[in-house]
């Protein structure tokens, strides 16, 4: 059992659902971006979606491009994320997946990636343009490595969709709440609740709910009927409030804290939750 697939069977044990906040690697820098990886683990969260900044971020609305902007401005590379991976599991096992756009990875070499990722002490990938239709390759090196391809569905995806990524994914299925962009949003969609029991029909893997949570309130509805809330754009605009680097990371904790909390207070016994 990977570090993925412990967490959120302890969890499950407890009633709880997974914080996954999302930071984007090198923002602002690399030194100030490990220690906010760092306090997002104080900070309460299950475990950490680690943006690979790119070019031409295109799920990604306006917060999370500035994020990547800021990351490359200052150097980042894929390589030197997975350094800063490799300091972070010096003094950290919180799982932790790599969310990113295939060009890099394309570009770094599929074999070498996941050999080197694995080595460093990722436990997932997110590939967010790779299809599962096209993902063999990186799914087959993957496999190899010990290493969880995480797909995405959406609003959009029918059944036969639904089924693919269930049969292909692994760690967790990614449920994208809107069709768009990502960007904290004042309210969340009606519809998640019944979308996450439709995915559960057709897979057994844990479902989390990303694309618009912002609050504590939001976190909280998502705990209450699906395994995880991921948060990354609300973060990053939180971490955009204060200028100097050095509060960021303790304004990081502070927020991770705050969601955490509300999260805990809708906790069920496991033989009440579904999935």
């Amino acid at each position: 059992m990977n570090r993925i697939d412990a967490k959120f069977a302890a969890l499950k044990k407890k009633g709880e659902a997974a914080l996954i906040p999302f930071v984007t690697a090198g923002d602002p820098d690399m030194a100030t971006s490990l220690k906010i990886l760092h306090a997002l683990e104080e900070g309460g969260a299950d475990a950490i979606e680690l943006g690979v900044p790119f070019s031409d971020p295109m799920a990604d609305g306006a917060t999370i491009q500035r994020a990547s902007e800021r990351a490359l401005k200052g150097g980042a590379t894929l390589p030197r994320v997975l350094e800063m991976v490799r300091k972070f599991r010096r003094q950290s096992s919180v799982p932790l997946i790599l969310f990113g756009y295939y060009n890099p990875i394309f570009r770094y070499g599929l074999r070498r990636f996941v050999r080197d990722a694995a080595a460093v002490g990722v436990d997932g990938v997110l590939c967010v343009d790779l299809p599962p239709e096209e993902s063999g390759e990186l799914a087959r090196h993957a496999a190899k490595a010990g290493l969880d391809l995480i797909f995405l569905l959406a609003p959009t995806s029918d059944g036969e969709r639904i089924r693919l990524v269930a049969r292909k994914g692994r760690g967790f299925i990614y449920y994208v709440s809107v069709t768009g962009v990502t960007g904290a949003r004042q309210q969340l969609e009606g519809h998640l609740q019944s979308q996450v029991e439709r995915i559960r029909r057709y897979s057994r893997l844990p479902v989390g709910v990303g694309f618009g949570i912002s609050r504590p309130e939001h976190a909280a509805r998502i705990a209450s009927f699906a395994d995880a809330a991921v948060v990354g754009s609300a973060l990053i605009a939180e971490l955009e409030k204060t200028a100097r680097n050095a509060d960021k990371p303790k304004r990081a904790a502070a927020f991770i804290r705050r969601l955490k909390r509300a999260m805990r207070q809708v906790a069920k016994p496991s033989h009440q939750r579904a999935g």
